[in-house]
């Protein structure tokens, strides 16, 4: 807007207004003078008549000072609500008064409380400094008196009596008229120790821990708990009575495994973790408490803490399963365990047949022994056999032996048609190794072509002197088709079981031998037990080699389900976690967790023994072996053929192969199918297994996919010779040749970034190539052999540069090339060897 003048005005749009002036101020001290214009205020005046809506109360005020709209209602609202609020804040008030007089109130009770407490904590450590000053005043008297009486007695033995009553009369006069402090020093010594004593009384009270810091949480955070001051007013309180007394040292039995913790060490030393880590850093050895510590450390350690250190090891934990010997008087007669022995076909289970008066060769296929059968016989007199039958044939050899070990009588059976055949051999060096008495029953005397008289002569051979020929083993003819000799076989089994004097132990936790374990599909894991101490019971904890379980059912060899087996009784036991191995021993141990940590030792340390023996047994894994370890010259292999003639023929064969440098070794040969023994041996010594017109049985043949065994089967001979030969060609050493390519000669020397020294170089005969070996020649001697980093030909990089043609090289980790360096270039080439 503007006024008359053309000046230009500030005002406001709307109401009257009135002009006056005002001085602006600019930058660089420029001003100017503006006519502005001020707005006046603008003023509602009420209707006539307004006030009388409103209703006209007196109480609301003058109606013409309100604001324009409010109704007397609206106002009397208004003036309702103002007084509600000042209601409000005097209840408000005066609720806060109460509660903070209560706080106050509670405030000074606490503070009373705790004056209370310090007083009495006060009083109780005055009367302990007063009885402790008491009894120091007393010491001192009698040091002081005993001086006395020292000195009288040096001053003469005549004037001894007289001066000690006089003394002991000042001494008592002294006691009774100086005042409780003594001499002046002493009450000086006395005044300076009850001035530290009350310095640490302060400070065990400036550290004391009160109500109100445990329920603010103190200043400095995180405070000492009530009963880490207890302990610090104990100790104080047994300093102020006789003096900083320090606990005796108490050694301890520390036991230390083979490697153990820092931490696990100094708990179990009773010891602060700092002072065994220091320990261990004053012997040079900076460790945390989270290291492990061989057992030779942790006996330096242990020893220097001045405790007595017990090693212990992994397998302590089967010490749970070691017995006692039993007391005598505990011993029971139990029945003898017999096991029958003899070639294939000799009528060893048409024996038992007889005896059990059972039809179990019919079970067998092809009335073959596959397994070792457990039975237990009772005999017209009332004796009770427990009686094995073991496989004759050669692939059950290792279930014989068990069987030996496990018996304390054998029973030797020989044909007496067929005579001493090669596994009745082996039955009697088992049953000599086994240091087991021996009956030799000559079977099947009743054919024609018997000849009992060749059997006993052809004994003799192997050291078996039987009584008829006035030796000292018991031989009985019989036969188990028409029964004949079964009465004296008996009668000599108990004569020999008599001699013996066999006893156990039946009330103890039982012992015994697994004589065949199987995976049956109902059943789960069966293992048929032979119990030799002790006696198993239904619901018992056991481990059994790398297995444990709890006895589920125990079944006789009748297939009758029985409570608990005693001493030399045969039982299926069911409730196993997994099949054992046959000849594994069965213990009854007290927790479960006792067998879980046994089994679960036993089978880490089978584990780690076929670690370190190494499951590389098949031809590749040899063939790498061999060429990794130069050190290897041996083959060696395991032959099983179906003749002796076909084995004899492979084993000259194997002799053959080889020369000064490698050769063939032949572990094993033998007659029959491949076997669980076989698969074992071939583990342990690293060897592929050759059958020759065998196959392995399903036991060998789970073993070896467990075990990582190889098995190669062949029909031809000269197959089998030819892949030996291939595999023993793989333990030569190859022969390299060398062949020249090419050389270059470098003409310039070039520094390239991210590269190094590259050679401009000129092929001077034959062919450059990326991929060949290099040789750098400085006069004639060689200075560096390698590879090529690169190869390049103008600015690409290519394969290979023909002669004539110039190129750039770069050697992998060389960079000292010189103008006038000749490179040659070969290739290498590894020519087979063949035996």
């Amino acid at each position: 807007m503007s006024d008359n003048d053309g000046k230009k005005t500030l005002g406001v749009r709307g109401g009257g207004s009135r002009p006056g002036n005002v001085k602006q101020s600019f930058s660089h001290g420029r001003t100017k003078n503006v006519v502005v214009e001020t707005k006046r205020k603008r003023v509602v005046v009420p209707k006539p008549g307004a006030g009388k809506a409103g209703g006209g109360n007196p109480s609301l005020g003058d109606p013409s000072k309100r604001p324009a709209g409010i109704t007397d209602a609206e106002m009397e609202r208004r003036l309702k609500a103002v007084q509600a609020a000042k209601a409000r804040e005097v209840d408000e008030a005066a609720q806060r008064e109460r509660d903070e007089r209560e706080r106050e109130e509670e405030r000074a009770r606490r503070r009373e409380e705790m004056e209370l407490k310090e007083r009495e904590q006060r009083e109780a450590e005055e009367k302990v400094k007063a009885k402790a000053a008491e009894e120091e005043r007393k010491r001192s008297e009698e040091e002081e008196a005993a001086k006395r009486a020292a000195a009288q007695a040096a001053a003469g033995p005549a004037e001894e009596a007289q001066p000690a009553r006089n003394a002991g009369g000042k001494t008592t006069a002294a006691r009774i008229n100086k005042p409780a402090g003594g001499t002046p020093e002493r009450a000086a010594d006395r005044d300076d120790r009850a001035g530290r004593a009350k310095a640490r009384d302060d400070g065990r009270r400036s550290g004391k821990l009160t109500l109100n810091q445990a329920l603010t949480g103190g200043e400095g955070g995180r405070q000492k708990s009530m009963a880490a001051m207890k302990r610090k007013q104990e100790r104080a309180r047994q300093k102020a009575m006789g003096g900083n007394v320090q606990r005796e040292k108490v050694v301890r039995d520390v036991q230390v495994p083979d490697a153990i913790m820092v931490s696990e060490l100094a708990n179990r030393m009773a010891e602060r973790v700092a002072d065994v880590v220091k320990s261990l850093m004053k012997m040079g050895m900076m460790v945390t408490q989270n290291q492990t510590l061989d057992q030779d450390t942790a006996e330096l350690i242990v020893e220097e803490f001045g405790h007595r250190m017990v090693r212990v090891s992994d397998s302590d934990v089967e010490d749970v399963i070691h017995q006692t010997e039993d007391d005598p008087k505990d011993l029971k007669p139990r029945p003898p365990v017999i096991t029958i022995m003899g070639h294939v076909d000799h009528g060893k289970t048409s024996l038992l047949d007889a005896i059990r008066k059972t039809k179990v060769v019919a079970g067998e296929a092809g009335g073959i022994t596959q397994h070792i059968g457990a039975y237990q016989v009772t005999t017209d007199s009332g004796a009770v056999l427990s009686f094995l039958d073991t496989p004759g044939h050669a692939a059950f050899t290792s279930m014989r032996s068990r069987g030996a070990h496990v018996t304390d009588i054998v029973i030797l059976v020989v044909a007496a048609d067929d005579s001493v055949m090669p596994q009745t051999i082996e039955a009697i060096n088992h049953a000599k190794a086994a240091k087991v008495p021996m009956i030799v029953a000559i079977n099947k005397v009743d054919k024609p072509a018997a000849n009992a008289d060749k059997v006993r002569a052809e004994l003799l051979q192997h050291e078996i002197v039987v009584e008829k020929m006035s030796g000292d083993v018991q031989d009985v003819e019989v036969s188990a088709l028409t029964g004949q000799g079964l009465d004296e076989l008996l009668e000599s089994i108990a004569i020999q079981a008599e001699i013996l004097e066999l006893k156990a132990n039946p009330d103890r936790a039982a012992e015994g031998a697994v004589i065949e374990a199987q995976l049956d599909v109902g059943r789960g894991p069966v293992a048929t037990v032979l119990i030799q101490n002790g006696t198993l019971k239904q619901g018992d904890i056991f481990v059994v080699g790398e297995q444990y379980g709890k006895v589920r059912a125990l079944v006789n060899d009748k297939g009758e389900r029985v409570a608990e087996a005693g001493p030399s009784v045969p039982v299926e036991v069911l409730g196993l976690n997994g099949t054992p191995e046959a000849g594994d021993v069965l213990n009854v141990v007290a927790t479960e967790a006792q067998a879980r940590e046994i089994a679960e030792y036993r089978s880490n340390v089978s584990r780690e023994k076929r670690a370190a023996v190494g499951a590389g047994t098949t031809l590749e894994q040899l063939m790498a072996k061999a060429k990794a370890d130069e050190s290897v010259n041996e083959l060696p292999i395991i032959v099983k053929a179906d003749v002796q003639g076909s084995a004899e023929a492979i084993v000259q064969a194997m002799e053959k192969i080889g020369n000064d440098e490698v050769r063939v070794r032949v572990l094993h040969s033998g007659v029959g199918a491949i076997t669980e023994s076989d698969i074992g041996l071939a583990e342990a010594s690293g060897a592929p297994v050759f059958g020759f017109n065998v196959r392995a049985n399903a036991p060998a043949r789970q073993s070896a996919n467990q075990k990582g065994v190889e098995i190669r089967y062949y029909s031809v001979i000269y197959d089998l010779v030819d892949d030996v030969k291939a595999a023993a060609s793989g333990l030569l050493s190859a022969e390299i040749r060398e062949h020249f390519i090419g050389y270059a000669k470098i003409k310039e020397v070039f520094k390239v970034s991210n590269i190094g020294k590259v050679a401009g170089c000129l092929v001077t005969e034959g062919v450059a190539r990326r991929s060949a070996g290099v040789r750098l020649l400085r006069d004639n001697v060689v200075v560096h052999e390698g590879t090529l980093k690169t190869l390049k030909r103008f600015k690409d990089e290519v394969a290979e540069v023909q002669s004539g043609q110039e190129c750039g090289m770069a050697f992998d980790n060389y960079d000292d090339i010189r103008p006038n360096d000749v490179i040659e270039i070969f290739t290498r080439e590894e020519v087979t060897r063949t035996l």
